[in-house]
């Protein structure tokens, strides 16, 4: 046992003192450490059901011969975070939370650990923990929440969001957002839909790391309680069989996630947490691999925001496996590779009840997959769409630049109705250094939503946008504005073209007036202190995942 170089021997008696100290027994002390990363809080909905998880969890390590060690980690929630300052420090967290987690464990010389997280960048935090710390690690989420209901239709975050803008433009009166407000959002757990949360513990379900039903079991089922002693038992075995993340979290299981990743339409977040996880991993995983698989993965499921389904519904038509058994029949999943069950994964696939949420493999809404890089002069190093959620009818675009230094400038344009169709509404200075700290932006898309103009404005940002967004929304931009990237050169009245087909995004400019504005670039910065200080120093591009060396 690891946790051997902190309790055995003459010389850990001071140490098995201190443990005592805690309230452990000489039997307890005796077995297997296990650590219970639990992140909880009273602020995040998808993070207060956490201590029943964790006492389930802890019940099924009892149960299998273990000594469960409970540990904190931060969460922050990203739609109470969203559109001011506090969302400058949600990537941030998946730092905080990786880094975290590695001290405790390795402080404390722990035997395995259970990850307990449900929301945003807690999840892939702590992926990343999993995979550099690499110690026996198995994941178990808090759950999706269930889609609210409000005069006879189903609603969710986004639909309130996007009836911020619909208030805007006089379609809803502010008795109906309050009605919204009050029901959109009817249980604990990660918004009901296919963003960023749901989107990563699906990953974590395709990767491996995590049991059947993880990503979809609705947070307040009593199944989700089954599941957490399940995966506390489940911890013990990976110990005993000494399987650790980097046996299952392979370049083979990265490609699996991504074709899953594909399959459901996720949250282009994705597309900076999974290279993140790989990076930890030892696994090489970039844009161009990114591309490949989109390239030859159907898009087979329509979550909202992309269509009219929730996380339940998947559930109910069998999950992540189910859509990773059709992906099966058509050659893009490797059946081979371990999973956290101590089993290959063909051993846990299972086949979807209906077509209803999960198409066919060859009846798909899209031949190839819900997210797309783009490459071109505007964003030589890449950008990301996710294009199951933008009109299918919509190939191309092309509009004129009006540029925004801020996430907060372009909202108050877009609310004073100074956005009209075929504009191309660039915001810069949000990526991971010029933000820093790349914010997520749901506002800006979901009021354009809300007042009728997604399918005729353009969204484009160094920033990243929320899992929820809809609509032509391309972020991640690279090289961002900060490092002298394209999209910090471009003027008010520039020419953009989009094509979705040719996978290319460029602005109008002859090679004169490039050469004049970018010898005469000087990036704006701007000034911070604290963690954000720290982290401008560190971070890396959003082609790389914002990874921080």
């Amino acid at each position: 046992m690891k946790s051997s170089l902190a309790k055995q021997g003459l010389t850990k008696a001071p140490h098995r003192s201190l443990l005592k100290a805690s309230g452990l027994t000489d039997e307890e002390i005796n077995k297997p450490f296990v650590g219970i990363v639990n992140s909880f809080n009273e602020i995040v909905p998808g993070h207060v059901n956490l201590r029943e998880i964790t006492e389930a969890v802890k019940r099924g390590v009892l149960i299998s011969g273990g000594t469960p060690l409970e540990f904190p980690s931060i969460a922050v929630c990203d739609g109470i975070s969203m559109n001011h300052e506090g969302m400058k420090y949600s990537l941030v967290s998946r730092e905080i939370i990786c880094d975290s987690i590695e001290v405790m464990a390795r402080a404390h010389s722990l035997d395995a650990l259970v990850l307990i997280p449900s929301c945003d960048k807690v999840v892939p935090g702590m992926l990343m923990a999993a995979a550099r710390v690499n110690i026996p690690t198995i994941v178990i989420s808090g759950g999706p929440m269930l889609a609210g209901r409000y005069q006879d239709k189903n609603v969710d975050l986004t639909t309130v969001f996007e009836a911020v803008g619909k208030v805007t433009n006089g379609q809803m009166c502010e008795e109906d957002l309050l009605g919204l407000e009050n029901n959109a959002c009817p249980t604990c757990g990660s918004c009901s839909g296919m963003f960023t949360a749901n989107s990563m513990n699906c990953m974590t379900e395709a990767l491996g790391m995590a049991l059947n039903g993880n990503a979809s079991i609705p947070a307040v089922y009593s199944a989700r309680k089954r599941l957490a002693k399940l995966a506390g038992m489940q911890v013990m075995e990976l110990l005993k069989n000494d399987i650790k993340p980097r046996d299952i979290m392979t370049e083979k299981a990265f490609r699996n996630s991504l074709a899953v990743d594909m399959a459901l339409g996720c949250s282009t977040n994705t597309v900076l947490h999974l290279p993140a996880i790989a990076h930890e991993a030892k696994v090489e995983l970039n844009l161009d691999i990114i591309n490949e698989v989109s390239k030859k993965t159907p898009n087979l499921c329509k979550l909202s925001p992309a269509g009219g389904h929730y996380m339940q519904d998947l559930e109910e038509e069998g999950g992540v496996k189910a859509v990773m058994n059709e992906l099966s029949k058509l050659g893009v999943i490797n059946k081979e590779v371990m999973t956290v069950y101590g089993k290959s994964l063909g051993e846990t696939l299972v086949d979807k009840k209906s077509d209803r949420v999960i198409r066919d493999y060859d009846n798909p809404y899209s031949k190839d997959g819900g997210i797309k890089v783009l490459r071109g002069n505007l964003a030589p190093n890449g950008a990301v769409i996710k294009k199951s959620a933008v009109d299918s009818s919509i190939k191309k675009f092309e509009g004129f630049a009006k540029v925004f230094d801020s996430e907060e400038e372009a909202v108050s344009a877009i609310l004073s109705k100074e956005i009209v169709k075929g504009d191309v509404v660039v915001i810069r200075y949000e990526g991971p250094k010029g933000g820093p700290g790349m914010r997520e932006m749901l506002t800006p898309t979901s009021v354009l939503s809300g007042m009728d103009l997604d399918r005729d404005v353009c969204l484009l940002t160094d920033g990243r946008f929320s899992g929820g967004s809809r609509g032509f929304c391309i972020g991640h931009i690279s090289p961002e504005a900060y490092e002298g990237g394209m999209i910090g050169l471009i003027k008010n009245g520039d020419k953009v073209i989009i094509d979705l087909e040719d996978s290319e995004i460029n602005v109008e400019i002859d090679e004169a007036e490039y050469n004049n504005r970018k010898n005469n670039f000087s990036p704006k910065k701007k000034e911070v202190d604290g963690y954000l200080s720290k982290y401008v120093k560190l971070v890396s591009s959003a082609a790389e995942g914002a990874i921080c060396r």
